[in-house]
């Protein structure tokens, strides 16, 4: 199955136990995607999910290349290790991706990661700093306009997959591959 397929599936599965958290329950579909994608490029991306506070907070996920991950588990962990490809700041999928990008966390996250890229599950949009560090809104992807649209779709995933896979696919894929300027 392909990576936004399987993404979707498992949102969709997760979402059917009645059991889930709006936001944090879907976390590990996020990550599994952007780690699919991520497994193919060089080098490598890949997430950690709820990666420790560096002065910032805790964001939802970093993006880590593989050259940040140990080779050898007899090293011990290499310490204060920024997230060479930024992080995600990711709300449910009733939350308006605008908003977020404008949230505080946000704005704490972007002098010290360089990137955020936010998410509400059904849009994506990558937050990035000009020169003087102001906020810069780069691009957005939108699998679904509005929380009720997505969740309808995804009763489909496959087929919803279908109508967004390469266009989507390519775009998580530029943003894996952005360079964050830390």
């Amino acid at each position: 199955m392909q990576a936004l397929a399987s993404y979707l599936t498992e949102i969709r599965d997760l979402r059917s136990t009645g059991a889930t958290v709006k936001e944090t329950s879907y976390y590990s579909a996020l990550a599994t995607l952007l780690n699919a994608l991520g497994s193919e490029l060089k080098p490598k991306v890949r997430c950690v999910i709820h990666i420790a506070s560096s002065g910032a907070g805790i964001p939802d996920i970093g993006l880590f290349t593989q050259e940040q991950f140990q080779t050898r588990s007899t090293h011990e962990p290499l310490p204060g290790q920024l997230p060479e490809r930024g992080v995600l700041e990711v709300k449910p999928p009733s939350a308006d991706v605008l908003s977020i990008s404008q949230s505080e966390q946000v704005k704490k996250y972007l002098p010290r990661y360089g990137l955020v890229f936010v998410s509400n599950y059904r849009e994506f949009l990558l937050v990035t700093r000009d020169e003087s560090g102001n906020p810069v809104l780069q691009e957005r992807y939108t699998l679904a306009s509005t929380e009720a649209e997505f969740w309808k779709a995804i009763k489909q995933p496959a087929a919803f997959a279908a109508k967004h896979k390469i266009q989507a696919e390519e775009f998580l894929t530029r943003v894996l591959l952005y360079n964050a300027p830390i």
